[in-house]
């Protein structure tokens, strides 16, 4: 794996555990909405999972079709810096895009099912980064419902800004629900 995909995935891996962590804390209270139409904490771990895993299955779908990924640029570089800046502003939400909202089961399972399914999931995404080819880092990989197309270095920053940006909000759950 590229020196540089280790390391983010590192990073998510770290900012993951501890959401999950984090998580699994509350206890029984993990499933508690703080609100009317507020997410509970096991919500927000079960839409971390199914982001990722849609993630990696659009990556891998378009490795199969690398010889069609167009050349990052500068406007890749900005709105890609734009959605990391958006993410980590504090307070800023989000209306989950329709397409991952369909995805996304309306049963939550249990903590303990949704972190194996987090780890095969990451494991996967392991997998491809592993056999991720050099001369593909450069190209627009992953398509953001908002930002556009990113390159898979920043795609891995979406996701560790979106599980940072998630652990804020199970923060604000832990104390309403506490």
């Amino acid at each position: 794996m590229n020196h540089r995909l280790h390391l983010r995935l590192e990073h998510l891996e770290r900012a993951t555990n501890h959401l999950l962590a984090s998580v699994e804390a509350l206890g029984e209270r993990a499933t508690v909405s703080p609100g009317p139409g507020q997410w509970s904490a096991a919500q927000v771990v079960q839409h971390l999972l199914v982001s990722e895993t849609g993630i990696g299955q659009y990556v891998e779908k378009k490795l199969r079709e690398a010889d069609k990924l167009q050349q990052a640029g500068l406007a890749t570089f900005l709105k890609s810096r734009l959605l990391r800046l958006a993410l980590r502003l504090p307070g800023l939400r989000f209306k989950v895009p329709r397409y991952l909202a369909e995805l996304t089961p309306t049963e939550v399972p249990a903590l303990p099912e949704l972190r194996t399914q987090w780890e095969a999931t990451r494991r996967h995404l392991e997998r491809l980064l592993n056999e991720y080819p050099g001369k593909l880092l450069s190209r627009a990989i992953f398509k953001h419902p908002r930002s556009g197309m990113l390159t898979i270095h920043q795609t891995l920053d979406f996701m560790l800004d979106h599980v940072l940006h998630h652990q804020k909000q199970v923060e604000r759950i832990a104390a309403k629900v506490g």
